[in-house]
């Protein structure tokens, strides 16, 4: 008792003391740039854009000193909902063309400004450039049209943050080689002075192993802003940042399916207040002084993650930064509110409690982490909480406040992504719904695509009713079937409940694979086809039947037993039982290491998800559920599984 009372009171007098010290603080300025470039090219004078902010053009400047292959164009057409300044008029380029900026040295935000458009004779999609600072590529083969098509996006803005050494900052302006007609073009640069927001960062390095090891960001990496989100909150503008400029944009278009959770703003007795650990410029107060979380209700918040999804670039590190703090009372305990965090569905933290970090309520704290990508193109990437149960803490709930993630360069000290392809008619990106930054496109298509995908329901719903009879006359004559229901109305895949059972089932439902077979379906093991790395180790890729089904290919480390024990212990929703389930695969034809293949197809209409699961069975044998009655919908909430998302969805 003696010692609870002085553990009570050390905790007592330590929040006291860090209130003290965080009231001088948050009595402090906003960070003020030592450089604060704007420069609207294309453009002479002085000009203001909506936010007030005054660029200053090109034309003239230091900065230019010769505009030889640069001429200035005004755009042929202006969405009325985006700022003429910097987007109504443009440098364009069709030789190599070089920006100097004199610096002070230190580290820089670069923002680019592209607002695709036809400029005099030069069209749109001719626009392919690369854009280069000192060592580093910012951009290769780059086309705005492509990139602003595909996010469904009036105009595009590209922030970097390199570290300038003495001499000051080179942009550079190189159209492509590989296209006719090719131009380089650039609307407004930004330059900003900025602290040190990453060198002094030591983030866990999130690698599907169970000991995190600390990340170092070297001082001179350089590195790009992908999404900066102000979670639970309203998109906050450049003038309202921390001195910094940045945008902050609403989390709720990255949010999974419909699990929303709630939001809510921080009580009115709190105060947001700064600790000498986190700097004011880290993020401004309104982003600690909003936040989501899973809401009321332990037994719904234990049944699934709030996740959000965000599409970025494969073959990079990342680095994701969470912003938290407790704005509402009761919170104010160790304790109380404490949860795990997943990246790309690895374990980046367990039991993490704000209260425990910060040391009271409406004190922020951030957590960084890096995660590795693979692969080419376009993949997602998944931050997800869900309560912690084995500290047993008072409110069976998750909070987060901010979330930026960031690209790092890779070996060749690049940043450059590929352009993404042409964007469907039917599709619709989540991020279309930003401010300020959407195109109005024309409805026709999307009514077309309604009452396609309405005459394609229709026959799918006869389709499933005619299947859903034979399956009942089959029911009827067979004996031990599983019709028990899980979670949300998902019925468990029964392997049935012994091995004899199991046996004689796989025969009828088990398609089997020979190495030879997997080989050729994932080019044998090839790198190019990897989705990810999860407690099984590499996730593949892979087409059989002349590449009508696709299949994802789980290739465990022989010298570990993690994904056998995640598969089994923690994938509750997909109910797998029977011991050849997890034995012998690939016993005789490959004995050191072993293999799964699971075929998944999904669709979510409304608040309900589709699903239609294909498992592996032992030995590579692949259960083949034709029969489209087994289909189930469920509501649109992701469920509580880990490991490589690369086994759920080989698209």
């Amino acid at each position: 008792m003696q010692l609870r009372s002085f553990l009570c009171a050390s905790f007592a007098f330590s929040l006291l003391a860090a209130t003290l010290v965080v009231v001088a603080v948050d009595n402090s300025t906003y960070y003020v740039p030592r450089d604060d470039i704007l420069l609207n090219c294309g453009a002479s004078g002085q000009a203001s854009s909506f936010d007030g902010r005054s660029w200053t053009g090109d034309t003239g400047t230091r900065y230019v000193p010769s505009l030889n292959g640069g001429g200035s164009f005004d755009a042929l057409h202006q969405d009325p909902s985006v700022s003429t300044v910097p987007y109504s008029t443009a440098r364009v380029f069709t030789s190599p063309f070089t920006y100097r900026f004199p610096l002070s040295a230190g580290r820089k935000f670069i923002r680019l400004h592209f607002y695709p458009s036809d400029y005099s004779n030069h069209a749109v999609s001719d626009a392919f450039f690369s854009v280069t600072s000192g060592p580093y590529t910012l951009l290769h083969n780059f086309s705005s049209y492509l990139t602003a098509d595909a996010l469904n996006f009036a105009y595009l803005i590209r922030e970097y943050s390199v570290n300038v050494s003495t001499g000051g900052l080179n942009l550079s302006f190189i159209p492509s080689t590989a296209h006719p007609n090719s131009y380089a073009f650039i609307n407004g640069i930004e330059i900003v002075s900025i602290p040190d927001l990453f060198s002094s960062a030591t983030p866990l390095l999130v690698d599907g192993d169970d000991g995190h090891i600390v990340y170092t960001i070297d001082p001179d990496q350089a590195l790009e802003t992908v999404y900066r989100l102000n979670v639970g909150g309203q998109a906050i503008p450049p003038i309202e940042d921390s001195g910094l400029f940045r945008s902050w944009d609403d989390d709720s278009p990255y949010i999974y399916g419909a699990a929303f959770g709630v939001t809510y703003s921080n009580d009115p007795n709190v105060t947001i207040t700064y600790p000498t650990s986190v700097p004011s410029y880290i993020a401004p107060p309104d982003v600690y002084s909003t936040a989501r979380s899973m809401g009321p209700n332990a037994q719904v918040n234990l049944n699934y993650n709030l996740t959000w999804i965000l599409p970025v670039d494969a073959g990079f590190y990342y680095l994701v930064r969470l912003h938290f703090c407790e704005i509402q009372y009761p919170i104010v305990k160790v304790n109380q509110r404490v949860f795990d965090i997943y990246l790309n569905n690895q374990t980046a933290t367990e039991e993490a409690d704000v209260i425990g970090w910060s040391g009271g309520i409406g004190i922020p704290v951030y957590r960084d982490y890096v995660v590795m990508t693979m692969g080419r193109g376009q993949m997602d990437l998944w931050v997800a909480l869900h309560p912690d149960t084995l500290s047993k803490p008072e409110y069976y709930d998750s909070i987060l406040n901010g979330l930026e993630v960031f690209k790092l360069q890779n070996s060749n000290n690049s940043l450059a992504g590929l352009n993404p392809g042409a964007r469907s008619q039917l599709y619709v990106d989540p991020r279309d719904v930003r401010k300020g930054s959407a195109k109005h496109k024309s409805e026709v298509p999307v009514i077309v695509g309604v009452i396609g995908a309405f005459a394609v329901l229709l026959a799918v719903i006869c389709l499933i009713g005619m299947c859903k009879c034979q399956k009942n006359k089959k029911m009827k004559k067979g004996k031990g079937a599983v019709t028990s229901n899980g979670p949300y109305g998902l019925s468990p895949l029964s392997l049935y409940g012994n091995t004899r059972s199991a046996m004689s089932a796989e025969s009828n439902l088990c398609r089997y694979f020979s190495i030879a077979e997997i080989k050729a379906a994932t080019s044998d093991f090839d790198e190019f086809l990897l989705l990810g790395v999860g407690g099984f180790r590499k996730v593949y890729r892979g087409e059989i039947d002349g590449g009508i089904t696709k299949l994802v290919i789980k290739h465990s480390n022989p010298m570990s037993e993690q994904g056998f024990h995640q598969l089994q212990t923690e994938n509750p929703s997909l109910r797998l039982h029977g011991p050849d389930l997890h034995r012998g695969y690939m016993r005789s034809a490959l004995p050191s290491h072993r293999c799964q293949a699971y075929h998944h197809t999904s669709r979510c209409e409304g608040n309900k998800y589709t699903v239609r699961w294909q498992m592996g069975c032992n030995s590579f044998r692949f259960q083949a559920l034709e029969d489209w009655s087994e289909r189930r919908r469920v509501p649109c909430q992701h469920t509580v599984v880990k490991g490589s998302f690369g086994y759920f969805d080989p698209e």
